[in-house]
């Protein structure tokens, strides 16, 4: 089985799995837009201390899909999920039929557009549990953790998909094919919903005084994520709230990254992580007040910003 992958969206998130399936052999290339040109000339570099330091040079480096040349078995897109970005645009113009469409990317319910869009292509959801940011163009910092979870849309765990994860195990970093990847989307969720957002509400603050200051705040959002997973059929472990605690307090002191998008004046994925939550818990009738009211407040917060903006 060949594995020539194009990645779309190759920040923090697409550098770094990129780099993890090149080190495995696979041939990668990237559509890159912000940092284009420092790639083109210098490739990747991936500062890690969980698998060592690294330089990567994609075999192709693209301002737009529709420029790549060959067959892509895998196309991966780690963009940021925000309503004003056409998801299926951004890839279509490099999925073949014989193309698996893998998606690296935050929040719930957000594949139906891709599966609206590509009726006839395998469709594979992607979680990253990893503290990663972009710290300057083409430069990575690996801070902690790593581990990918995969499954198919369809339920069915197929030889590609599991000839991927292969690839990543055998870079150094652990993959797992789960057939229940919607239950994973919401126990990411767990974490997401109230330490993103809370980043930014707090002025900046890193994850661990976050935690240290509201934890019981914390579980109560975790809570609410909870009850809306298992109100769309998703019932998560029971440990998993306690888990999210004892991972964020072993954690380095870590921005998240909807904290750096708002730092940049980037556009957040308030609605995927969030507005789709709160949207969820509406649609089964579930009172959420805490994730309500964060919520909320994000869309105040993005109204100021798109204020200072104009």
């Amino acid at each position: 089985m060949s594995n020539t992958v194009l990645i779309i969206g190759a920040g923090a998130i697409g550098g770094f799995y990129g780099s993890l399936l090149a080190k495995a052999g696979a041939e990668v290339s990237v559509v890159c837009r912000s940092d284009y040109d420092q790639v083109q000339q210098y490739g990747f570099i991936v500062n890690s201390n969980i698998i060592g330091n690294t330089s990567f040079t994609p075999a192709q480096v693209l301002k737009d899909a529709a420029d790549f040349k060959g067959v892509a078995d895998y196309v991966l897109l780690c963009t940021k999920v925000i309503p004003a970005v056409d998801r299926a645009a951004l890839i279509r113009n490099a999925v073949t039929a014989k193309t698996t469409i893998v998606f690296i990317q935050n929040g719930v319910e957000i594949e139906q557009e891709i599966l609206d869009a590509f009726p006839d292509n395998e469709v594979v959801s992607g979680l990253a549990f990893i503290c990663c940011n972009r710290i300057r163009p083409g430069e990575i910092e690996h801070l902690a953790y790593g581990r990918l979870v995969l499954g198919s849309v369809s339920g069915v765990i197929s030889p590609k998909t599991a000839a991927l994860c292969a690839l990543i195990n055998q870079s150094g970093i652990e993959c797992e094919v789960v057939e229940d990847i919607m239950s994973a989307r919401w126990q990411k969720c767990v974490w997401n919903a109230p330490f993103n957002p809370l980043s930014v509400l707090s002025g900046g603050l890193l994850t661990a005084d976050i935690l240290q200051s509201q934890e019981n705040f914390i579980r109560r959002i975790m809570e609410e994520v909870c009850t809306i997973a298992s109100a769309c059929g998703h019932t998560l472990p029971d440990n998993i709230i306690n888990l999210n605690i004892e991972k964020t307090y072993a954690m380095p002191p870590y921005k998240t990254s909807m904290l750096l998008d708002y730092e940049r004046g980037d556009v957040m994925e308030t609605e995927a992580i969030l507005g789709n939550a709160v949207r969820a818990a509406k649609r089964t009738g579930i009172k959420t007040p805490h994730l309500d009211a964060i919520y909320a407040l994000m869309k105040l917060r993005e109204l100021k910003l798109n204020a200072i903006q104009s």
